[in-house]
């Protein structure tokens, strides 16, 4: 009988997932394994009812050769994805068919549920012998959970933050760097013809590598990230001096979204998801305003947001997606199991996938940043990843 491989993909969507999904199912089919795709991350095992029919073909499907045929000239993920973690479900997120179910546990006083017993019996229903989580180091983190339950797990790092412990690279960074010199390049038009300051938030949660490297691979002014809290006062100085420097009459700052001021907190809003992240955003906005009333210079605020990871991926996420597919099968035919494939030291090499709980990946600030001055420096090339991380 072929053995089942199940791959998802889960969190964020970033350019490369599909491409990585292609590697692993043409490589799967040409070694004999048949492929089923779960959609919706996590969610589709989750939401799985074994005894509800419609939610099979829903939630799980057969790849082939023709399903992933044209999938690499996309961005986005044809499975879609969600950010469930089955091992901490709201007791108000509880599928309806699993209230009262014995396949879940407590965990809480407030009735958090894990669902774990129920995700490894659907797994096993539907024959899958192998799990290829695409993902973050949250949706990894499930994976992770699989794994030490004794299920066999290969797992491909993704994340356009970069910030996923143990590999040095994550597939959608270099798109999403991409995407972001090129509309600050674009923006400088507008900045400049009305002579203003430009204040352009970027994604970063936990590192602040695409504020940082966009900054300096577009020569931005200063560059605030999410490592390094910093003082209004001092950056407004800076960008009216920056301005009157520029012939053209206009400066420009990146700012992460996980920045945080002096002496305040990170900027966050709504109901923690199942992994306990609240959405970031509004430093950018909240930096604008104040260093309006500071300089009393006109703004052009504008975040960058879910444009940094659309669309197709370019060729280097297209390259490390499809390298990471292929390595992951190949420790899938050597039932290597339990690992995360990486880069580390511009080379491919695996780690134990656990190696995503043990620690948060945060840009290396006394390499790549001047933190007095609020700005990218690179102390010395020597033996520097091409990426900066």
């Amino acid at each position: 009988m072929k053995k089942r491989i199940g791959v998802l993909t889960g969190g964020g969507d970033v350019p490369g997932l599909n491409p990585a999904m292609k590697a692993v199912v043409l490589n799967a089919l040409d070694e004999g394994y048949e492929v089923f795709g779960i959609r919706r991350g996590w969610g589709g095992l989750l939401w799985y009812n074994l005894d509800e029919p419609a939610t099979h073909d829903y939630y799980i499907r057969n790849l082939e050769r023709n399903d992933v045929r044209r999938i690499d000239r996309y961005g986005g993920t044809i499975l879609h994805t969600s950010r469930t973690n089955p091992q901490k479900v709201k007791k108000s997120d509880v599928p309806d068919f699993l209230r009262n179910s014995d396949l879940g546990k407590e965990i809480d006083d407030v009735g958090t549920m894990d669902f774990t017993d129920h995700v490894l019996k659907v797994l096993d229903h539907l024959g899958i012998d192998i799990l290829i989580p695409i993902g973050g180091d949250d949706t990894l983190s499930y994976g992770v959970r699989l794994s030490r339950e004794g299920f066999p797990v290969v797992a491909i790092p993704k994340t356009m933050d970069n910030d996923v412990f143990g590999t040095d690279y994550c597939v959608g960074f270099s798109t999403a760097v991409t995407r972001s010199v090129d509309l600050i390049t674009q923006l400088r038009t507008s900045v400049g013809s009305h002579e203003r300051i430009g204040v352009f938030e970027l994604f970063g949660r936990n590192s602040g590598e695409t504020s940082l490297i966009s900054a300096y691979l577009s020569y931005v002014d200063r560059a605030i990230i999410t490592e390094v809290p910093f003082n209004m006062e001092k950056l407004s100085n800076f960008l009216l001096e920056d301005k009157r420097n520029n012939p053209s009459n206009y400066a420009i700052v990146t700012i992460s979204e996980g920045a945080i001021i002096e002496g305040g907190e990170i900027i966050e809003s709504g109901p923690a998801d199942a992994f306990g992240h609240r959405k970031l955003g509004g430093i950018g906005e909240i930096t604008a305003n104040e260093i309006k009333k500071l300089t009393k210079q006109h703004i052009l605020y504008q975040k960058f947001a879910y444009v940094m990871r659309s669309g197709a991926p370019d060729s280097l996420d297209r390259m490390v997606a499809m390298s990471y597919g292929n390595l992951a099968m190949q420790l899938v035919h050597r039932e290597e199991y339990g690992k995360l494939v990486a880069l580390q030291g511009g080379k491919y090499t695996t780690v134990p996938v656990d190696i995503v709980l043990t620690g948060k990946k945060q840009v290396d600030i006394e390499a790549y940043y001047d933190k007095e001055n609020y700005k990218p420096k690179v102390k010395d090339f020597l033996g520097v990843p091409m990426f900066l991380t």
